[in-house]
């Protein structure tokens, strides 16, 4: 008998590989529509679907078409929607002060706020109470409490913790409260007024715990760290000073960044030290822009009123000692750091530039909408949006070692995202309208978050001013 010859179509539907689609299920989250931020090639695509299961993401590019949804939780976002990777902010004090005698870490609203705002990961840098921020934590991951990852870094280490002087810290010392805090779960570690002698040990200890350090360094003076002899003991990460022979010795940093001219070769040379040893550099542009009036409106412009989230009381205590004494060393150093951060760029450090905000609340502005103002900061010195897209994305993950889990909506990574209205590639001011927020899978309204926190912050009355003053909290 003569076979007939199979039609073409045929082999190939022999040889071509089984495609298994996983069937939906009941828990699964389905978001489709909008544009989703490919953050490996700097480019909104349509999404076609994000498929969402046990706080991971299963599919990305998923297609829908003739699937069974029935099951999952399907949300349509409209055509000028985007979905972009959860915000980082690696400098995200949770500290507030109302009355001008000591800053208090507020673990319970400013959480909510945070998230609303689509920041999904937070490294406190440096905490005024690091017991109560590890029991928050703790409240958040059980899903006890509503907020980001808390990426926990303990106490300071060097004088900007209370008591350093007074204590009598050798190296013995160093390694066993590395030691303590790597095993109560923190994620890493922040040095501030921290020695020469300190700073490698603290170093060494946290690195054979797998942890980062990071650290706001000075110009070398006196017993005093420059970040460039930071580098060279293998830091990880710096805060706000580039460091170098640009800032010397014979003066702290602040007087030197000033009146620092960013063409200086000097600068270029401590830009290469970064690039050649990866280490990442938190510029926190606008910490300084706080600090004086008029201030720069194109970031500092409000679009939400923030004070509405403090209680009444908390309110009138805030606004009686408003406005602050203007500080015009910072306007200065706000301008140069505009520059600065350009300059790091240009050179090729934008892999390496990170998203931190370095802003204790006093009332006026809260710190959970601060990674807005710093990533519009970024995009107005020069920084095209999508690179400034994945300071705040990628780069934050990838500094806490965390870059195979989360800062890129990818199938197999974590599921922290969220959602604006506007495409923040034309407009980077689009990142602020956030409509929705996922942490670890789980889906919010952000204008419910918004809601739930409003009039809850700092004390209901004057009986609990104490509390707040940090007198009954750290005696």
């Amino acid at each position: 008998m003569r076979l007939l010859a199979p039609t073409l179509a045929l082999v190939l539907a022999l040889i071509a590989p089984v495609q298994h689609i996983t069937p939906l299920q009941s828990g699964d989250i389905v978001v489709t529509g909008g544009q989703l931020f490919d953050s490996v090639r700097d480019t909104l695509t349509p999404n076609t679907g994000i498929v969402v299961r046990n706080g991971a993401l299963l599919e990305v590019g998923a297609s829908l078409a003739g699937r069974d949804v029935s099951a999952a939780r399907v949300v349509r976002l409209d055509a000028g929607e985007t979905v972009l990777p959860g915000f980082f902010d690696l400098h995200a004090h949770y500290a507030i002060d109302l009355f001008g005698e000591e800053r208090v870490d507020e673990y319970t609203i400013n959480p909510i706020i945070f998230l609303a705002n689509g920041v999904t990961s937070t490294f406190p840098g440096g905490e005024v109470d690091p017991e109560g921020m590890m029991a928050a934590r703790r409240k958040i991951e059980r899903g006890e409490q509503v907020g980001p990852r808390i990426l926990s870094s303990g106490p300071y280490f060097g004088t900007a913790r209370p008591g350093w002087r007074n204590a009598d810290w050798n190296a013995d010392r160093i390694r066993a409260e590395v030691d303590t805090w790597a095993a109560k779960g923190a994620r890493g570690f922040k040095a501030k007024g921290i020695s020469r002698d300190h700073l490698p040990v603290l170093i060494e200890r946290a690195h054979r715990h797998g942890l980062t350090v990071t650290a706001h360094l000075d110009s070398g003076s006196g017993t005093s760290v420059n970040p460039r002899d930071a580098i060279f003991m293998g830091i990880d990460r710096i805060e706000h000073f580039m460091g170098g022979d640009a800032i010397l010795a014979t003066r702290g940093a602040y007087a030197s960044l000033e009146a620092l001219d960013v063409n200086r070769p000097e600068v270029d040379n401590i830009i290469k030290l970064y690039l050649q040893r990866n280490v990442y550099y938190d510029a926190t542009v606008t910490a300084y822009g706080y600090w004086y009036d008029p201030k720069d409106m194109r970031v500092f412009k409000t679009w939400m009123d923030e004070q509405s989230f403090l209680t009444p009381h908390a309110r009138a205590v805030a606004n009686s000692r408003l406005p602050r004494k203007p500080n015009e060393q910072f306007k200065r150093i706000y301008e140069v750091k505009m520059k600065e951060i350009k300059r790091f760029y240009d050179a090729g450090g934008g892999r390496l530039i990170t998203v931190g905000t370095d802003h204790p609340s006093w009332g006026e502005f809260l710190s959970g909408f601060g990674s807005h103002r710093e990533v519009q900061a970024l995009v107005l010195a020069g920084i095209p949006p999508a690179a400034v897209l994945k300071m705040a994305t990628i780069n934050g993950a990838r500094a806490m070692g965390m870059g195979s889990q989360l800062g890129t909506i990818e199938a197999g990574k974590l599921a922290d995202l969220f959602v604006v209205r506007g495409n923040p590639l034309q407009d980077i001011t689009a990142t602020r309208n956030v409509h929705l927020v996922m942490s670890r899978g789980v889906l919010y309204d952000a204008a419910e978050l918004f809601a739930s926190a409003k009039g809850k912050m700092g004390p209901a009355t004057a009986a609990d001013d104490d509390w707040w003053k940090g007198r009954l909290r750290f005696r």
